[in-house]
């Protein structure tokens, strides 16, 4: 049989138009704030690809951010929650179960802190009663996360669980603080947990380590515009955001990831793995005027 024939751009349309790719799928998203988050864009787009989920954030959070209204434009119920409670987080899988009718197919962690940060203590005079609320909050509570869903046994087989990362994990950023010692602990327990889920449960558990993206906590860093505008100067095809961010995310709860766990993955346009780009010579160059002439 003869198939049509499409046009160039009306064949490119059609091909990448992908839909319902989260069809009948159930989930959880931990940390939308407002809608600079990025878990605020993973909802909306778990939204338009078919998905039914719960919402979670601090009572605080739920009480006073916009997170209400992404509730009531996805028609998700909010379940507020202390990230760092195991018995908080077992009432959201239990509530999510009851509200979503089944066992959840997919799970956002998009939970990070540092007190530290915010009260502007540099690396080398850290708090340490503010270290221990980092890691439980930005790393520990996904191993609280994941410990209480595999005891219950609340995601289903070939389930998808993501965490939110960074570079700094891997490398050294000035102003990101022991929020990098953070995203190493969460990283280091996507696969020693990953390796547990996927053998028992055939679950899956991955960490995006993201591209900087200017979110609520993500601006609260020393210098945060700086390293934006350095990571997409360094990065071939620019910074990746929220939105970018949000795609990928529902890519890995979908079926097309099945085989994926115990990775983390790096979204950020190239700059994982550029040493100098042309664009940050020319800048760097630029800031000795003459001096890096005379150098030539």
């Amino acid at each position: 049989m003869q198939m049509p024939y499409i046009c160039g751009h009306e064949y490119k349309r059609k091909r990448f138009m992908v839909t319902n790719l989260l069809q009948g799928k159930r989930g959880i998203i931990f940390g939308a704030l407002n809608d600079k988050s990025i878990a605020w864009k993973v909802a909306e787009m778990a939204k338009e690809q078919g998905a039914v989920f719960t919402l979670s954030n601090t009572a605080v959070a739920c009480r006073m951010g916009e997170v209400i209204e992404l509730g009531k434009r996805c028609n998700a119920e909010i379940i507020p929650a202390d990230a760092t409670s195991v018995e908080d987080l077992e009432n959201v899988f239990r509530r999510s179960m009851e509200v979503l009718g089944g066992k959840i197919d997919f799970v956002l962690h998009s939970i990070g802190m540092s007190l530290n940060v915010r009260k502007k203590k540099l690396y080398y005079e850290l708090d340490y009663n503010f270290l221990n609320k980092t890691l439980d909050i930005s790393a520990i509570s996904f191993h609280k996360m994941l410990q209480v869903a595999y005891q219950m046994d609340a995601i289903s087989e070939w389930g998808s669980v993501v965490a939110l990362s960074y570079v700094a994990a891997q490398r050294t950023f000035y102003g990101y603080n022991d929020m990098a010692d953070a995203k190493a602990l969460l990283e280091s327990i996507a696969r020693s947990f990953g390796y547990i889920y996927g053998r028992e449960k055939h679950v899956r558990i991955n960490t995006i380590s993201q591209s900087p993206t200017a979110t609520t906590a993500g601006s609260g860093v020393k210098g945060f515009d700086g390293l934006m505008d350095f990571s997409d100067r360094m990065s071939p095809l620019g910074n990746a955001s929220a939105q970018d961010c949000a795609n990928f995310c529902v890519t890995m709860f979908s079926d097309l990831t099945k085989k994926i766990t115990m990775q983390n993955i790096f979204h950020d346009g190239g700059f994982s793995s550029v040493g100098m780009s042309q664009r940050a010579m020319t800048q760097y160059n630029k800031s000795f005027g003459d001096t890096a002439e005379e150098n030539k």
